[in-house]
């Protein structure tokens, strides 16, 4: 990212506010193919010497101009923050806290920048902006927000790559980066249905790999413990766990045990009534004597009474309780016998739900498993004692197969080789014929395939693509960041966006001095393909000293610097078109600006509109 100093001892940038300036142009949704995807605003607090800077940005083609010096750049260091790039204390203005960025997106709810959101569970709402937000403490800790849920660094990234390109001097951010182009030459000119056909190939052939690796795994196994296997097999078959036995004989063993404790009970209040000591009587025997005894008391019946004796009814009210009681406890006896048939224990039936619930706990411990998951380990241990039985045919079919599915996989990735070979050569085309209008006719652009070893085979095919380029002639071609010079690349750049604009998501490019090195008519190409480039649903922010490209936007911001009791500030001003003929009369005559240079501006206007 372009690091941004001024050498200037005081210097500080106020917040820029509208007051009778027109505002920028904005497009129409219906100049686009899709609802625009672009930066809406840029808000900068005490960013090195940046106190207060706010910008609103359209949609289309924006210039950035201004004098050197003016503080253009500054503009792309603090993008470059919120996109999660490095960032240091150094970057707080002295006397601040901390440096704050805030970049807002308009951008729908299908955008991949959600989808890398949902991962995370941040929400997204329609209408609202996507919003990246980065502090840096005076002490250089980052700290960095997605729509105000706190993130990290790596995730701010990833969601900033899908939406901004950033082409400079310096640095590239997107086409640059080699591991785009298999994707972007696929969209380019590629069927869907030959990367549909390769992927399905390649996971069909590698879950067979997996499964041929796990099946031999299980037969050496198997093949180890073999005897082991027949061993436990058997003792578990003659075992025979049932699923939800445990609990079964658990409740029959209770139930059996309070069987069990009532009959002893019922036994012991039956031994109570009749004793089988005979030297104790019990009650029913001590009842019958005690009747026995009074009943000698009481005159026979056939005797005559002559008086009457009080002591003799009382002895009837004592014999006829003793009757009653002899009564009860004959009651009681019946009721107890008939518990005791209701009752009856089954000492047998407990010592089997016993022995069989000891002998399933046992197994349990053994093989270090619940009883509940003994039927399961049965069937597991059979299965592998069965695949060691069959195991080599079913090795032969799944080897088989396996090699079928890499036949399949072949034959549809090398239909998708040559498929991208032709898409690679009609590439090479379009792009050479963007290359000599912007002053590379000497360039040339490959596409390089390259062919992958088996080991590196994917779902993405058999082959490696990376863009190449050759600057000048009998100069070997290699990878755009490392061969082209910076204005080269960023020339190179727009040409590759303008062929392969429709297959990226990303919404907005920011070209950095683009046409650095470059006049006329050159300028002037460079310009009507960033047009052209921002009339494809792009947001395109250039910044740049050449009047030809200003002339070519859509909508023009002017940096420039004031003194004011002494300090130097910087403001940001959209122009309207007697401004903006005026800012590219500058730009062609310098200090003085003639009405040569005016004239020349408007002409330069009027050839946009046209």
């Amino acid at each position: 990212m372009f690091l941004f100093s001024f050498r200037s001892p005081i210097f500080f940038i106020e917040r820029f506010k509208a007051v009778n300036t027109p505002p920028l142009q904005r497009l129409s949704s219906s100049d686009f193919q899709t609802g625009p995807i672009m930066l809406t605003n840029l808000s900068i607090r005490d960013v090195v010497l940046i106190e207060a800077l706010d910008l609103s940005l359209h949609a289309g083609f924006t210039a950035l101009t201004g004098e050197t010096g003016a503080g253009k750049s500054i503009l792309l260091d603090s993008l470059g923050l919120a996109l999660g790039e490095r960032a240091s204390a150094g970057l707080v203005r002295a006397g601040a806290d901390e440096a704050r960025v805030t970049a807002s997106f308009d951008v729908p709810l299908d955008h991949p920048a959600y989808a890398l959101l949902n991962e995370q569970g941040i929400p997204a709402e329609a209408g609202e902006p996507l919003m990246l937000r980065r502090i840096i403490s005076k002490e250089g800790r980052s700290r960095a927000w997605v729509n105000d849920q706190a993130v990290g660094i790596t995730l701010m990234r990833r969601v900033a790559v899908t939406l901004v390109e950033i082409q400079g001097q310096h640095e590239q951010m997107g086409l640059a980066d080699s591991s785009t182009h298999r994707g972007l030459l696929d969209a380019y000119g590629v069927g869907s249905s030959l990367l549909t056909d390769v992927t399905r190939a390649y996971v069909t052939w590698q879950k067979l790999i997996t499964e041929l690796e796990t099946a031999r795994r299980n037969l050496q196994e198997a093949a180890r413990e073999e005897e082991w296997l027949r061993h436990t097999v058997d003792e578990l078959a003659t075992l025979a766990p049932q699923a939800g036995e445990e609990d079964a004989l658990a409740q029959q063993r209770h139930a059996l045990q309070q069987a069990e404790r009532r009959g002893e009970a019922i036994a012991a209040a039956q031994a109570e009534l009749n004793p089988r000591d005979r030297r104790n009587a019990g009650p029913a025997a001590a009842l019958r004597g005690a009747s026995r005894a009074l009943q000698r008391l009481l005159p026979p019946p056939s005797a005559e009474k002559t008086t009457h004796d009080p002591l003799e009814a009382r002895t009837s009210e004592a014999l006829a309780a003793l009757e009653g009681a002899e009564n009860a406890l004959a009651e009681a006896e019946t009721l107890l016998s008939r518990l005791a048939d209701e009752s009856e224990a089954n000492p047998r039936l407990l010592e089997e739900a016993e022995e069989r619930l000891f002998a399933l706990r046992a197994a349990a411990r053994k093989h270090d498993v619940t009883v509940e998951d003994l039927p399961g380990l049965r069937e597991r241990l059979t299965l592998r004692l069965a695949a060691l039985e069959t195991g080599v045919t079913h090795l032969d079919a799944l080897q088989q197969a396996m090699q079928e599915a890499r036949t399949v996989y072949e034959t549809s990735a090398r239909r998708l080789s040559a498929a991208r070979e032709k898409a690679a050569r009609k590439l090479e085309q379009a792009v050479t014929r963007e290359l000599k209008p912007i002053k590379l006719e000497k360039a040339r652009f490959l596409v390089d395939i390259q062919p992958l070893p088996p080991e590196n085979w994917s779902a993405q095919g058999m082959e490696q693509i990376t863009f190449l380029i050759a600057a000048n002639p009998g100069q070997p071609p290699g990878p755009l960041a490392k061969v082209a010079s910076g204005g080269e690349l960023s020339r190179l750049m727009l040409a590759l966006k303008l062929v392969l604009a429709e297959q990226s998501a990303i919404g907005t490019i920011v070209f950095d001095e683009i046409d650095a090195g470059v006049g006329g008519a050159t300028a002037a190409a460079i310009g009507e393909r960033l047009h052209r480039l921002a009339s494809r649903s792009v947001q395109v922010l250039a910044v740049t000293h050449s009047p030809q490209v200003a002339a070519s936007a859509d909508a023009h911001l002017r940096i420039g610097k004031i003194v004011r009791n002494g300090n130097t500030a910087t403001h940001a001003a959209p122009l309207g078109m007697e401004e903006r003929q005026e800012e590219i009369a500058r730009m062609l005559a310098g200090d003085v600006i003639t009405d040569a240079a005016r004239a020349a501006a408007a002409s330069l206007l009027g050839q946009k509109n046209d």
